[in-house]
């Protein structure tokens, strides 16, 4: 996924809004999927406005834009949308220090699971928290984010479970089914 199609997107999704809308539209909706700040974002605006896809809609104080999306811009939003087939690689600190754990202890192996395991519990609350907006727009992202958190806090469990040699029928309930 590009920034280019994001901000596309919500431009499409939400209407007119300025760079600063944009990147609290990013905070609030789409940090957990995609990062983007405001050095990203503003220039990507620039270019996407040279290229026809966004438009300045209005120009207010201290120099500040507000862009719409054109229809060229919505129709390349469309085509992404219907013709790009997503990258299935990713880019995994966690799933490295998966991997790599039988190069440690078995205590520090241990203490490397339990502090993924808090992460993905810490962004498992988050996500569980997330208010219903009312528009459908991120809704099957949360989803899929949810089960995503929970199967990873299995994962972790699973594998404190084989570093402390217990059996299936030995391990506590994991925290998330308490």
């Amino acid at each position: 996924m590009s920034l280019r199609i994001a901000l596309l997107g919500l431009l499409d999704a939400k209407g007119p809004a300025s760079g600063y809308d944009l990147a609290k539209s990013f905070e609030r909706s789409l940090n957990h999927v995609w990062q983007a700040g405001h050095t990203q974002i503003y220039p990507e605006l620039v270019k996407m406005a040279a290229d026809g896809l966004v438009a300045v809609e209005s120009e207010g104080a201290r120099g500040r834009k507000l862009y719409a999306i054109t229809p060229e811009g919505a129709e390349q939003v469309r085509s992404w949308l219907v013709e790009h087939e997503p990258v299935g690689a990713i880019r995994s600190e966690v799933a490295l220090q998966a991997f790599l754990l039988p190069l440690l202890d078995k205590e520090s192996a241990i203490a490397v699971v339990e502090r993924i395991r808090a992460g993905f519990q810490q962004r498992l609350a988050v996500l569980e928290c997330k208010p219903e907006d009312g528009s459908r727009l991120g809704r099957h992202a949360l989803n899929l984010g949810l089960t995503q958190g929970r199967s990873a806090l299995a994962w972790a469990d699973e594998t404190l479970a084989e570093l402390r040699g217990l059996e299936p029928t030995d391990q506590p309930a994991p925290a998330h089914l308490q």
